[in-house]
């Protein structure tokens, strides 16, 4: 908005960074600047016109609950999130919304989180391909988005006070790439700031996260807003980049503000910075349309929905649901589906589809009779009369199929799970009906994931249906029946055990802090590299069709970038889509490295019989680590795997190559270690070349014969070194290699120095 700030009082400006109410910002009416409305998405709108909060507990006006980020997540298709977008962009148009509050992209770093549901993957890049694609949409329609939460918010135990205590190459490599991609890709409008601490530090006054990383290393532009409620220090806040408070303070922090510039301790030029990011957020869209199409939305709502749905599990073919007569549905769920989380982002839907409906519908079609029994009761009934029942129906079915999940009281925004199991009472039914049927399909309603284990060897089939949205009831009955042949696959690793998963002896912290202990092996990173044994990795998901993946081919397109090339086809009788899964695998460089980490994808769908070649681009990045000594990202000089998987598990199909990767000169010290001076690419040759012309003719012998004992001084600190060797080399040599260490490596050593390295 083009207002000229300096006509505006230090009391007007500070007025304009924190919120008028709950959700609007405030206005000053005399020099033209409007209020806008920000609001909680990001899978829907949740527009209250009532009584305001932050925990979706009052309510809203109807809009479309499309599916959350767990179920978009395991579409792998960067389309699914954009469409979900586009249309909650014009959903936020309809309600006047300016700003929607979304997507989230934290990490699942632990399957405990309670907010799992609002989060993509346990993979930053996935993650980040995803957000990415939903913003560049959403704000192509209209309004702006907001990022959240900024960042390494990975759990709801303690979350307005929990420090997350996180190495420099953990944050940069796991917990910081999905924002970095969105900012830089999508430009959001906003980007939200979490409650925790990182590093003993309140995101919402950390000036390394908001300015540093954010704004300088990877260019943002837009404001920063903070989560509700989570301004720890009003000033520091402002200083550290962060510019809109909400919700209002009813005027006590903007009095702090001003009084901090009258006082010096904050300099003006700072606040109108944060000012100007405010006040471009007024160019966005915000007088209501009143107009959007809930028939059509719900329609899109039902195919993104199937497209989400996993197939983990098809023995014999069970599904899809063929040349059946009778079916069982067992189960609550399928009567009253579980299709979104509890918290901020609940959506009251403009309908809902249930299952069982749908089932019968299509089981009508093909002339199949449907028969229901609730079998457990998602609060206390009795569960044996119900099991019974179930049994009962089951045992007169062809196939059963029971609905079984997580209900509200079970994960939600607020609270961490502590368990992975499903309620017992839905086990036993489980187990008892799958006793008693021909055949049994599970299929799964939940936000993060379930344990499978005490069951999943008595059951047939099982669909991972996760939390789908409104019109998921549907889009899992067309899945079953085959209408839409599934192709999700996982974007997080269902675990045999809670004490398997990496971050188990850290979660969720005590006294304050969480120490991210399991650094970079997060999630499946962790599994593939400790091959440790999982129900089901990353990445699996199973089709009504097959797939073969062959001819890999990788082209070197740069020094350190590459085109891989693979053909894929469709070997089924039935369309189909597939997941192609790049994942790059080295040793390469001085930290310890994943087995393999993902580093490209592509959905394609294709026709049976068809084959198509896909081109996937590796960027530098796609090699790198970060340095946290140089503090950036480098290429290790070493061989790289460039492998296509079906899943992190199986790999399908390799070829290697080898990188030169950067030259890293690192000035020495005395406290650099002797391997890092014998190993210096200047330094070193100098060095040998020095301590072997000093050497006698036995000795040289010697050293040849027991190379090891390099090795053994090799961690030792040069200083040290000298004082166990009573000065193997001259002080004045030091210095000069010294300063040979921080010349440019293709510059020639002088003669001089030569000189006096062989008289060490």
């Amino acid at each position: 908005m083009s207002i000229d700030i300096t006509t505006l009082t230090l009391e007007q400006k500070a007025s304009l960074l924190s919120g008028h109410d709950f959700w609007t910002t405030k206005s000053i009416a005399e020099v033209g600047i409007p209020s806008i409305v920000l609001t909680d998405g990001p899978h829907g709108i949740r527009r209250q016109a009532g009584d305001a909060d932050h925990l979706g507990i009052n309510d809203a006006e109807p809009s479309t609950c499309f599916p959350p980020a767990v179920a978009v997540g395991s579409s792998w298709d960067p389309e699914v999130a954009a469409q979900l977008g586009a249309a909650v962009g014009r959903e936020a148009l309809a309600f006047g919304v300016s700003v929607v509050l979304g997507p989230g992209i934290n990490i699942k770093r632990s399957p405990l989180c309670g907010r799992n549901f609002e989060y993509y993957s346990e993979d930053p890049l996935l993650s980040g391909v995803l957000g990415a694609a939903h913003v560049t949409a959403m704000q192509e329609v209209g309004p702006g988005a907001s990022v959240k939460h900024f960042a390494a918010n990975n759990q709801e135990h303690e979350r307005m006070r929990i420090s997350a205590d996180i190495d420099e190459r953990t944050l940069r490599e796991i917990y910081l790439p999905a924002f970095e991609r969105v900012v830089k890709e999508s430009a959001p409008a906003t980007v939200m700031c979490s409650y925790n601490k990182v590093n003993g530090v309140y995101a919402s006054h950390n000036p390394w996260l908001l300015t540093d990383v954010l704004r300088t290393d990877w260019g943002f532009e837009g404001a920063v807003v903070s989560d509700w409620g989570a301004v720890s220090d009003r000033v520091a806040g402002v200083a550290a980049g962060m510019d809109l408070e909400m919700p209002g303070s009813g005027g006590t922090t903007d009095q702090q503000i001003v009084d901090a510039v009258r006082s010096g301790a904050l300099p003006e030029i700072v606040v109108d910075a944060a000012v100007r990011r405010v006040l471009a957020l007024t160019d966005l869209p915000h007088i209501a349309t009143n107009d959007f199409d809930a028939d059509a939305h719900h329609a899109l709502a039902r195919t993104l929905a199937a497209d989400s749905v996993v197939l983990l599990k098809n023995d014999n073919a069970v599904l899809p649901l063929a040349r059946v007569s009778r079916l069982a549905v067992i189960g609550t769920f399928a009567a009253e589906p579980r299709f979104q989380g509890g918290g901020s982002s609940h959506i009251n839907p403009t309908r809902t589809d249930a299952a069982l409906e749908t089932i019968r519908d299509l089981a009508l079609e093909r002339g199949a009779t449907v028969e229901h029994a609730d079998g457990f009761a998602l609060r206390d009934d009795d569960a044996n009369a119900l099991r019974a029942q179930a049994v009962a129906v089951a045992g007169r079915s062809d196939v059963a199929i029971i609905f079984a999940g997580l209900g509200d009281q079970e994960e939600s925004e607020g609270f961490d799970r502590d368990s992975l199991d499903l309620p017992a009472a839905q086990i036993a039914v489980i187990r008892e009906v799958a006793a008693a049927a021909r055949r049994t399909v599970v299929v799964l309603s939940n936000g993060g994931v379930v344990s499978l284990e005490g069951w999943h060897d008595d059951v047939d089939a099982i669909l991972e249906g996760w939390l789908l949205g409104q019109a998921g009831g549907s889009a899992l009955a067309d899945v079953l029946f085959g209408v839409v042949n599934p192709s999700g696959h996982l974007a997080e690793t269902i675990p045999l055990r809670l004490q398997d998963t990496p971050s188990w002896n850290n979660f969720p912290g005590e006294q304050g802090h969480v120490r991210y202990g399991e650094g970079v092996m997060v999630g499946y990173r962790h599994y593939v590299s400790a091959e440790a044994p999982v129900r089901y990795p990353f990445g699996h998901g199973l089709s009504y069709t097959t797939f073969v993946t062959k001819d890999l081919r990788v082209e070197m397109t740069g020094k350190d970038t590459a085109l891989v090339k693979v053909t894929v086809g469709n070997t089924g009788d039935s369309a189909g889509k597939h997941v192609v899964q790049v994942y790059v695998a080295t040793d390469a460089g001085p930290v310890r490295r994943p087995l393999r980490e993902l580093r490209a994808f592509a959905k394609v769908s294709l026709e049976p019989g068809e084959e198509r070649t896909v081109e996937l681009t590796l960027d530098r990045r796609s090699f790198t680590y970060w340095d946290i000594e140089l503090h950036q990202w480098v290429v290790a000089a070493g061989d790289y795997s460039i492998q296509v998987g079906v899943d992190v598990s199986t790999i399908v199909a390799e070829e290697a190559i080898a990188l030169a990767g950067d030259v890293i000169v690192r000035p020495l010290t005395l406290d650099s270690t002797v391997g890092d001076w014998f190993g210096h690419p200047i330094v070193g040759p100098a060095l040998q070349e020095g301590l072997s012309a000093g050497m006698t003719e036995e000795q040289l012998k010697h050293a040849e014969e027991n190379p090891n004992d390099l090795k053994m001084v090799e961690s030792m600190p040069m200083q040290q070194f000298l004082a166990f060797t009573g000065g193997a080399f001259p002080q004045e040599t030091l210095v000069q290699l010294m300063a040979l260490s921080r010349l440019d490596p293709a510059s020639e050593r002088s003669p001089d120095l030569e000189l006096a390295t062989r008289g060490a």
